[in-house]
């Protein structure tokens, strides 16, 4: 039989199980690029040489899922270690646990509250004037009131996003509940942990295939689309087409790196809630493998800003003329004939890692059940569907 050669661009978890299924069970060969010279994308981790601690290069990532099908297809990878996150929130009162939870309530407002009091005592605080709310901070409102709102995520919020929290969508605030129990993991799903040698690690494991070839540190050009019979493109949208009808806003994060001795936070992530202060966390990257001892620490300072040439884009904005510009781009992307647009990027969407997976499969399943390759999708999912993330 023979093999059909398909193009990747984009060496992350996208592109690497689409690239996987595809080679595994089809007649294909896969030729994948990145610019970077390392694979997994945004989840690429290795050891610091000077201590040893596994760190996340582009900000903290734990593996969370409902989905039992993804958690097991990720395990086939690598060794996953049980791992609850934690968050905790700096803010003008003190530092507190997030999500706001029962003890964060009580130790907030100073009280002794059971869950049934603390359900009612914070339905008291939301604004009840606000309807159905029209955004970002019309929903902190009238979900919690203006103490808990301007505490914990005003000042974040805008350092995180660039804007008046009143400019982001009311969904975002949707994703992060609050709880009327001491449960202190920041994610609810069942399945959650850290691979124990690291995510760069799972996705080298994923593209060694014989009929999978890495060329890192080399871009995919819309060009280069035309060497191959269909190509599947994990980079920014708006970048396969050279912006030719402007850019879509994303956010970006520098990262000021520290050593200690010892121990810095004794904590893995704490937000830093006010506006004054201009970084948005502080990870401590040791705190993420706690089956491993160290002497020494690593942590990163978060700084949010508005992406620029040459940086590397992280949460998409979507904000109204961001929608309006995504609606034309993908016009164009419908009339490629040869190219997938799928992943954070190529979808613009905040994804996190186990919907990019899911997504990612469901995907291949679609291509390897439709021989005419023609006929395989423009995206993954619709650019204009909600994304998930955390």
């Amino acid at each position: 039989m023979i093999e059909r050669v398909i193009g990747f661009a984009g060496a992350g978890f996208s592109c690497a199980v689409v690239a996987r299924e595809l080679v595994t069970r089809g007649p294909f060969k896969a030729v994948i690029y990145d610019e970077r010279t390392h694979v997994a994308g945004n989840c690429h981790t290795s050891r610091d040489s000077e201590t040893g601690i596994m760190v996340h290069h582009y900000g903290p990532h734990i593996f969370h899922t409902s989905n039992e099908h993804v958690w097991n297809y990720v395990q086939r990878w690598g060794r996953f270690e049980n791992f609850s996150h934690q968050v905790k929130a700096s803010t003008a009162k003190g530092i507190f646990h997030l999500p706001i939870n029962l003890r964060t309530l009580n130790e907030f407002f100073g009280k002794k509250m059971s869950p049934s009091e603390a359900e009612k005592f914070v339905q008291s605080l939301g604004d009840r004037s606000i309807g159905e709310p029209k955004n970002f901070e019309e929903q902190a409102l009238k979900m919690l009131g203006r103490e808990l709102y301007d505490n914990f995520f005003y000042g974040y919020t805008k350092k995180q996003w660039g804007v008046e929290p009143r400019q982001l969508s009311a969904s975002i605030l949707k994703r992060l509940p609050i709880r009327f129990t001491e449960d202190l993991s920041y994610f609810n799903d069942p399945f959650q942990g850290i691979p124990r040698a690291g995510y760069t690690a799972i996705v080298e494991n994923i593209l060694d295939h014989p009929k999978i070839e890495v060329r890192l540190g080399e871009r995919l050009t819309r060009e280069g689309v035309k060497n191959f019979e269909h190509v599947f493109y994990s980079g920014p949208l708006d970048g396969y087409f050279s912006y030719q009808l402007g850019k879509l806003n994303y956010r970006t994060v520098t990262f000021e790196e520290h050593r200690a001795d010892g121990d810095f936070q004794n904590h893995s992530v704490v937000n830093y809630c006010e506006e004054r202060i201009p970084y948005t966390r502080i990870a401590e990257h040791k705190h993420f493998a706690p089956w491993e001892k160290f002497d020494r620490t690593v942590y990163f300072k978060e700084f949010s800003k508005q992406t620029e040439d040459g940086d590397t884009p992280f949460y998409p904005m979507r904000l109204d003329p961001d929608k309006k510009l995504l609606q034309d781009y993908i016009k164009l992307a419908e009339q490629e004939t040869a190219v997938t647009f799928l992943g954070r990027l190529g979808t613009y969407r905040y994804l996190d890692m186990h919907v990019v997976i899911e997504e990612a499969l469901k995907l291949a399943e679609v291509c390897l059940n439709e021989s005419d390759i023609k006929r395989w999708p423009h995206f993954s999912t619709s650019p204009l569907s909600s994304g998930a993330g955390g």
